[in-house]
């Protein structure tokens, strides 16, 4: 029954949080959504969605000896469960990240859509477990050849892993005609459909300031209309809900590329 989605790129800064968010919002009026917030390391989806003092988090859920439930750790948020991972270094140092395939399982077992904002970054196995998990991958870059490159390799792991591409959405764009340079290498490359073309725009700094997803804090901006464009595009597919466990338990934590 459910589908699970890596929010994805190649470098950081490029609003895959916000991005991700945004989706989760967009596709929660027609689907059951739980966004996790997986990047372990360098977690900040708990400040966008206001939970910033949230007792239990993904760290508790990747302890050996966990004592937390994913209901614990799962928080209903404008209109979706939201898991978030804590700021913790201490806590980031004693979680085990294989441990995300039995989470992933668990959570799955209720929802229709599962959401994992992943880590920029290919430099550790907590950063491409996500990717892995997946069914299919959103990769999330600004319009320029150098993001094109730190996408696509993130991407061609993730292909190796058998993880299909949703589309691309090019992010923070101020020139149209950026995106038009790339936008054609972009579909040759990946394989899907440019998904949308989100402005660049204060207000997604506004909205984290406010702890609120942009969809929430600014619903008719054009940004929030993009995002929600893209939400339209991306068509959920419904999987086995007999092997929805298994098939997540059973992903081969990767080693470092």
């Amino acid at each position: 029954m459910v589908e699970a989605f890596a929010v994805a790129s190649g470098k950081g800064g490029t609003g895959k949080t916000t991005t991700t968010l945004a989706l989760g919002m967009a596709l929660a009026e027609d689907h059951d959504v739980t966004v996790v917030d997986a990047d372990t390391g360098m977690a900040n989806l708990l400040f966008h969605a206001g939970l910033d003092d949230a007792d239990t988090t993904l760290h508790d859920l990747l302890l050996t000896d966990r004592e937390a439930t994913v209901d614990d750790a799962a928080y209903d948020r404008f209109g979706m469960r939201v898991v978030p991972c804590g700021t913790s270094l201490a806590a980031f140092e004693n979680a085990d990240p294989a441990r995300l395939r039995d989470v992933v399982a668990e959570l799955a077992r209720d929802t229709d859509v599962l959401l994992l904002d992943s880590p920029a970054a290919l430099g550790s196995k907590s950063a491409v477990l996500p990717l892995v998990l997946a069914d299919r991958s959103v990769v999330v870059l600004e319009p320029t050849i150098p993001a094109l490159s730190d996408a696509l390799k993130v991407q061609e792991y993730a292909r190796s892993y058998g993880t299909a591409t949703a589309g691309v959405l090019f992010n923070k764009v101020r020139d149209e005609a950026g995106v038009d340079r790339v936008a054609d290498r972009a579909s040759e490359y990946f394989g899907g459909e440019t998904l949308a073309t989100v402005p660049a725009t204060e207000t997604a700094r506004t909205a984290r300031r406010a702890g609120e997803p942009l969809l929430a804090h600014a619903p008719t901006c054009p940004a929030a209309t993009a995002y929600r464009e893209a939400a339209s595009r991306i068509d959920v597919r419904d999987g086995d809900e007999a092997d929805v466990a298994a098939r997540f338990r059973s992903a081969v934590v990767p080693e470092t590329p």
